[in-house]
């Protein structure tokens, strides 16, 4: 009982700290980003969106499942961490030059002579990113979500600072660049000052081979979703323009600020956290259940109130000059509300072990996806494309459920029950947005009057018809109101 209330406190404080650490880490590159939105243009970012294939792929290809590996084995050793640091590093070192020589190649696919110095640059942050991802893991097994914190919200601070100064400098896309620069190598002195551990010289073939059995499924299968993710931008930048991608990208960085941060502190934090009880069944399930509600609860709400405020929010942040992406925000906003839930069922493939059903999933999804992207340049619309996109998120919210319901019996119906409720609140709150947002005129108050409004009328109804994950969030923010909450709700039932 001991150690179930310990994984329980572990959790919560995991989730709060890897919330605060997220959020903070967030808000401060939304901020900047806005003020380097009205220095730069969107084609500036454009470029940047057009190296986004080729880092996924580099990127996936170094940690080639081995963070996972770690994270998910009990008996992992020191010999174990220096060993996949050496091949993160060599890896890393092997991505650079591939990247390097092959520059003007990409450079010429886009018809963008610029981008040549940019990827040789850009891509540094392959090989100083290499340098701390075993201090990072390190700080994920043992639940130090408070470091991570500390790590990222420094990092995001001090970087962004870096790319405004270049920005009004006159510096142009080289600002961003700079940027990402800055923050790889500010998170790998901050890594190595919490986390004191330098790789020994040793490496393992049989450290190798075990943790390669486990992340090579995962390997294959983070190329197959890497190479999807990241294809909408390829094909964008060369069909279209650098400026239209810079649409589409500052439409996803909306998005990504909304609710990519939630969907990444639960996913984060569920994994080290679902991996300590992955024998007990039934524990498993009941913490997985929880964190989809959570899910639901904060994403739903978050992600349909942006859609309903897209318009008065683009353009008194941006300016006019970023309209065109207002629709586009809008349509992409639909694909993120399932983001976190296809996470979360991921996982427990992870915590399972089960990285070869991890693969067969990818490979279905991506199959069904290929045919998606292919209509969607035979039209050859920018919308479409987005329409693509959010096609495919709700395709592979079914897909992901099919394991978890062989597994835990916890399959798509099950699951849509879980967030039935707070889907249709957060529908109910983007049309309060919408029709705020047509009605008044000036952006300014219509954002201000959608704020006060939309979310009172969530929270009052999570309230009245007494949600399971809003009386859980109250615990959280209040142990008294929580325990008033428990007491109601089962008086009622």
């Amino acid at each position: 009982m001991e150690a179930e209330e310990s994984l329980k406190s572990k959790a919560v404080k995991g989730v709060a700290w890897s919330f605060v650490g997220s959020y903070a880490n967030k808000f401060i590159q939304f901020v900047i980003s806005l003020i380097l939105a009205r220095l730069l243009t969107p084609s500036d970012y454009g470029l940047i969106g057009m190296l986004g294939f080729f880092m996924g792929l580099a990127s996936t290809i170094i940690d080639s499942g081995f963070s996972n590996a770690l994270i998910q084995h009990k008996d992992r050793s020191n010999k174990d961490f220096c060993t996949v640091f050496y091949i993160n590093f060599g890896l890393s070192l092997l991505m650079y030059g591939i990247l390097a020589i092959s520059a003007p190649w990409i450079a010429d696919f886009y018809n963008q002579p610029q981008l040549t110095p940019i990827i040789r640059i850009y891509s540094l942050t392959l090989v100083i990113g290499a340098l701390a991802a075993i201090n990072s893991v390190q700080l994920t097994i043992e639940l130090k979500f408070k470091l991570s914190t500390l790590v990222s919200t420094a990092s995001a601070l001090i970087s962004g600072c870096v790319g405004l100064l270049f920005a009004f400098l006159g510096f142009g896309v080289w600002a961003l660049v700079f940027q990402q620069i800055a923050a790889a190598v500010i998170r790998v002195l901050l890594l190595f000052y919490y986390v004191r551990w330098i790789p020994s010289l040793i490496f393992s073939v049989s450290s190798f081979k075990r943790l390669f059995g486990y992340g090579s499924k995962l390997l294959a299968s983070g190329l197959l979703h890497t190479a999807y993710s990241n294809m909408y931008p390829l094909i964008i930048g060369k069909q279209f323009s650098a400026a239209d991608l810079g649409y589409v990208s500052r439409g996803q960085g909306f998005n990504e600020m909304a609710a990519g941060t939630i969907n990444s502190v639960l996913s984060s934090v569920a994994f080290p956290v679902l991996s300590k009880v992955q024998d007990d069944d039934e524990r498993l399930l009941a913490l997985y259940e929880k964190y989809i509600k959570m899910s639901a609860f904060a994403i739903c709400p978050i992600i349909l109130f942006l859609c309903g405020i897209a318009k008065p929010l683009v353009l008194f942040l941006l300016t006019d000059k970023w309209a065109p992406c207002i629709p586009l925000l809008q349509i992409l906003s639909i694909s993120y509300i399932w983001d976190g839930i296809i996470r979360i069922n991921l996982n427990l493939l992870y915590v399972k072990g089960r990285s070869d059903l991890f693969l067969r999933l990818e490979i279905i999804k991506k199959t069904i996806a290929v045919i998606i992207l292919l209509i969607s340049v035979f039209i050859g619309n920018l919308t479409i494309f987005c329409v693509g996109m959010t096609v495919y998120s709700c395709m592979a919210l079914y897909v992901n459920t099919y394991y978890t319901r062989k597994i835990l019996n916890f399959g798509f119906v099950k699951q849509m029950r879980q967030i039935a409720p707070y889907l249709l609140y957060g529908f109910l709150i983007m049309g309060e947005a919408l029709i705020i947002s047509y009605a008044i005129p000036n952006s300014l108050i219509s954002l201000i009057v959608s704020i006060i409004i939309c979310p009172t009328t969530y929270i009052l109804i999570c309230k009245y018809t007494h949600q399971y994950a809003f009386i859980e969030t109250i615990n959280l923010i209040s142990p008294k109101l929580g325990k008033l909450g428990y007491r109601l709700q089962n008086w009622i039932h």
